[in-house]
């Protein structure tokens, strides 16, 4: 049998190398090109670690950082927050718009983006967890390196975004790839949450009792300052420490992926077909916005992403304030990731059995319940744990399936569009342009909330409108904009049986210029 098998490979490589037959060498080299070994989609997804490893420590952590450790007045630091994700917003467009008119280099077109902003990156976002040695100038300092941090990291995920189109020109591979990217991702998210939350757990520092706390229990700070003389107590400087310690190993992890994904990914030059004429930046977004499978994805994501965000900006700040666990928020934010983590190859299996829509609707709205049992039952360390784990399987629908789906889209534009070519970057950054914009004015919104509720930094306890603020934060808002976004990703048009007839149609495309480029190369041998 293994004879047989043995001829039979040596006829059908003895009928490829016939002169004849030089049409199937170049198809079978365009399938074995646009082919990715398990190293080249490990290395490609490592690739999106840091964004995820860094917004995961920034989206949790930021608010209370700069409320309770750099003790910023809620107000300025809602405005930090907000311009800070609203020049984010801003730079993703623009660094799409560059990105597609970029050159093409002996590195590729994405990737000399993605290695020449890692270095400036990774410095402004060590010094966004540096408290400066001034009080006047403090504002200004953490809303330059923030704005600063996310101009860079736009540098480096839109490219590495839009790689997606550029590692290979097949769907399955390219969904294959996403999944890796995803379930690394995922992964980064559980290591900032990780690295962030417990070196910054080891050193919190203690409460600060105010006159309510006080006159409540009067017995159990009459003789704090004896017992403050008899042990050392953390203080605020231990906790500014872990702060730095923390982002020092996030920088590192930053570089080593980095470096990992160039060299570990080979872009792949566009198809023979010419690029489109550059367009200028307005026209790029009449182009991808007046597109209304890609703005339906949009708007729908925009919203149900943005109820994610409120949740996440605001979760540590409920864990640690309304329900009182100031010495284990770290930890339910990290079941939260793990949970997710854990529940990517499921989500996975079930968009490919059951279609990317429906997956969408069963993963938020699975959600929802354990959204509204955490802020309905009294604190509850237990539970808080079992909704938490129980959220976190729905939280993984928000990170695979707009970056699943998104390839569809570009894929049905160009099926649809076939003479515009080269502007896959502009799709990837207008949508994170979008979801960034709404994530600047959630946190601002929220943030600004609490000042108006009258927050109290390190405070012990808080007044009754901020308990009830945080709850609204954390619950019936995200739900409410879920709601939203799902009723507009219901008019969704792409289904599973368009995608596969996109899929079939650039494929067949795709081998005809093959044809195309083998006959003009045999012509030329000719002449």
């Amino acid at each position: 049998m293994a004879k047989g098998e043995g001829a039979e490979q040596y006829s059908n490589a003895s009928l490829l190398n016939k002169p004849g037959n030089s049409d199937g060498i170049q198809l079978a080299k365009k399938h074995e090109q646009n082919r990715l070994s398990v190293c080249n989609k490990i290395c490609y997804a490592i690739g999106g670690a840091p964004y995820q490893i860094t917004g995961c420590a920034l989206g949790f952590f930021l608010q209370i950082y700069l409320l309770d450790v750099a003790q910023i007045d809620p107000f300025y630091a809602s405005i930090i927050l907000f311009v800070g994700r609203a020049w984010d917003a801003v730079t993703d467009p623009t660094v799409g718009f560059l990105v597609s008119r970029s050159p093409w280099t002996r590195f590729g077109r994405m990737l000399p983006w993605i290695v020449l902003s890692t270095p400036l990156a990774v410095i402004s976002y060590f010094l966004i967890w540096y408290v400066p040695p001034f009080e006047n100038g403090k504002v200004v300092w953490y809303l330059f390196f923030y704005c600063l941090f996310q101009s860079l990291q736009t540098c480096f995920h839109v490219p590495y975004s839009a790689l997606t189109m550029f590692i290979s020109s097949e769907q399955k591979e390219r969904d294959s790839a996403t999944a890796y990217r995803m379930t690394v991702e995922v992964l980064g998210t559980v290591l900032g949450t990780a690295i962030q939350g417990q070196i910054v757990g080891l050193a919190n520092a203690p409460c600060v009792p105010g006159p309510a706390d006080i006159l409540a229990e009067p017995s159990n700070f009459s003789v704090s300052a004896g017992l403050n003389e008899s042990k050392p107590v953390i203080s605020l400087e231990h906790t500014r420490a872990a702060y730095m310690i923390a982002s020092g190993v996030i920088c590192l992890i930053y570089i080593i992926c980095a470096v990992v994904l160039f060299f570990g990914v080979r872009e792949q030059k566009e198809s023979s077909r010419p690029r489109s004429e550059p367009m200028s930046f307005f026209q790029g977004i009449k182009l991808v916005m007046g597109y209304g499978p890609y703005a339906k994805l949009v708007m729908g994501f925009l919203f149900t992403s943005l109820g994610f965000m409120l949740l996440e900006g605001n979760f540590a700040l409920f864990c640690s304030s309304t329900l009182g666990f100031r010495n284990d928020f770290q930890n339910i934010l990290l079941v939260i990731m793990l949970s997710a983590t854990l529940a990517i190859p499921f989500w996975q299996w079930f968009l490919t059995r059951f279609g990317k829509k429906t997956a969408v609707y069963v993963g938020t709205l699975a959600v929802i319940p354990f959204m509204i049992l955490v802020v309905s039952l009294k604190s509850n360390l237990a539970v808080t744990y079992i909704c938490s784990f129980a959220a976190g399987v729905g939280v993984a629908v928000a990170f695979l399936l707009p970056w699943s789906m998104l390839p569809d889209v570009v894929d049905d534009f160009q099926v649809q569009n076939p003479d515009f070519t080269g502007h896959e970057a502009l799709f990837y950054s207008f949508y994170v342009f979008f979801t960034k914009f709404a994530s600047g004015v959630s946190l601002g919104i929220s943030t600004l909330s609490l000042d108006f509720a009258g927050y109290i930094s390190r405070g012990c306890s808080q007044p009754k409108e901020v308990d009830l603020t945080l709850k609204l934060l954390v619950s019936a808002a995200p739900i409410a904009l879920m709601a939203i976004g799902l009723s507009i990703i219901y008019s969704y048009p792409i289904n599973e049986e368009k995608r596969q007839a996109n899929r079939k149609f650039l494929q067949d495309l795709r081998e005809n210029e093959a044809d195309s480029e083998t006959d003009s190369a045999e012509l030329a041998n000719v002449v």
